[in-house]
């Protein structure tokens, strides 16, 4: 069964949350790549705001492509998030709570998580068509010359995620692994 949830998120939301728990978000979520993070620790460390509210915020790691007439958003799935981790605790530290992406984090992104209360989903990739019609709004927000890596802002609905990393530090992935090695 899926554990509905809606984005802003805090901590109360998010820290029972399991490796492995089956998610449908809903809510206000942000689009940011490498560029668009370098620019946002920027400007956290110039002092200045940043253009979306931080706070229980979730960032997907996703450059969508454009939309066709009709559509909200065109193709929208996850990049490789460990890109992202040099950035992350830094986003953690003032108040984000989720990313969205694929692929493992680095030790030291986990441990912010659990230090923070953040987690980590996993979206299918190969799937950004079916991650799309989750989309229900899209709007760029900032860093317009970035093209498709440009900080949007996406109303969701139902997206399919699976909690790959939680606030206690556990990973799904080696998880998995150890239950495969132990048959």
């Amino acid at each position: 069964m899926s554990i509905k949830l809606t984005a802003p998120l805090t901590e109360d939301k998010i820290k029972d949350l399991k490796i492995g728990d089956e998610i449908l978000l809903s809510g206000t979520i942000y689009t940011a790549r490498d560029s668009a993070h370098q620019k946002l620790v920027d400007l956290l460390a110039e002092n200045k705001d940043l253009p979306f509210n931080v706070e229980g915020s979730v960032i997907f790691y996703v450059g969508p492509s454009p939309a066709k007439p009709g559509q909200v958003i065109g193709a929208a799935g996850p990049t490789t998030s460990y890109r992202m981790d040099s950035f992350v605790n830094t986003l953690l530290k003032v108040g984000m709570k989720g990313m969205i992406g694929k692929g493992p984090r680095s030790q030291e992104v986990i441990d912010g998580m659990k230090k923070y209360c953040g987690v980590y989903f996993g979206a299918t990739g190969g799937a950004a068509a079916l991650l799309s019609k989750s989309i229900v709004k899209a709007e760029v927000i900032a860093f317009d010359e970035l093209g498709p890596e440009a900080v949007r802002k996406l109303k969701v609905k139902d997206m399919p995620l699976i909690v790959i990393n939680d606030c206690k530090g556990n990973d799904l992935y080696i998880e998995g692994q150890n239950k495969w090695k132990e048959k």
